[in-house]
């Protein structure tokens, strides 16, 4: 009798239930919370780019060559036309230091060919404008990288200067999960890259922060 009354005790086992139950109610709360986070830090970095585009469009060129690009041409019949895609290539980018250089046409990243101020300022803002670090804090700077490139306007010898296509993008940015980070590698996962692109205009020929 005794037997049969203690297979038959229900005493506990709403804390049994709830034992087994409980984490995977937290893991899904929490995984809830985290992927809400991740969201938020990719709609984040969507903005930065567009706030570094944009900071990259009016003021001093990152690439220190840039200005003199197309303002001279030896060739006299081609004063006034325009200047072909393809002319000019600068790729700008950041060490893990933090350290700017650009490189030209596909050659090495050379800290010569940039203005540290110039990348900084897209990087960190201005007194009166956000920068893509306002908009995404864990951002690094050698996640950032800045294109002008030639795209087929602007003219030989245009008195402001060329007029190059900018490309803001972020690269290898890992997610930051809180909570579920040590589970199923979700710590290693990167955002996917993205970038804004705009038309450079007539930037300034000076660096005014």
């Amino acid at each position: 009798m005794k037997d049969r009354r203690f297979c038959a005790e229900q005493s506990g086992a709403t804390m049994v239930e709830m034992a087994i139950a409980l984490p995977l109610l937290l893991t899904l709360l929490l995984g809830f919370v985290d992927f809400g986070y991740a969201f938020y830090q990719w709609n984040a970095g969507n903005k930065a780019v567009q706030a570094g585009a944009r900071l990259a469009q009016i003021f001093t060129p990152v690439a220190i060559g840039l200005p003199s690009e197309t303002l001279t041409q030896s060739d006299i019949t081609k004063v006034g036309t325009a200047v072909p895609a393809g002319t000019y290539d600068y790729v700008c980018a950041a060490s893990t230091a933090g350290v700017a250089c650009c490189s030209i046409g596909g050659g090495l990243c050379n800290p010569v060919n940039a203005s540290q101020a110039a990348f900084d300022a897209i990087y960190d803002g201005t007194a009166n404008r956000a920068g893509m670090h306002d908009f995404l804090p864990m951002l690094e700077k050698s996640e950032v990288r800045i294109e002008y490139a030639a795209s087929g306007l602007g003219y030989w010898t245009r008195p402001s200067g060329p007029v190059p296509t900018i490309t803001v993008s972020i690269k290898n940015h890992p997610f930051q999960f809180f909570f579920l980070a040590g589970l199923l590698g979700f710590g290693n996962i990167t955002m996917p890259s993205m970038l804004s692109t705009v038309t450079g205009e007539d930037m300034k020929s000076t660096w005014t922060p």
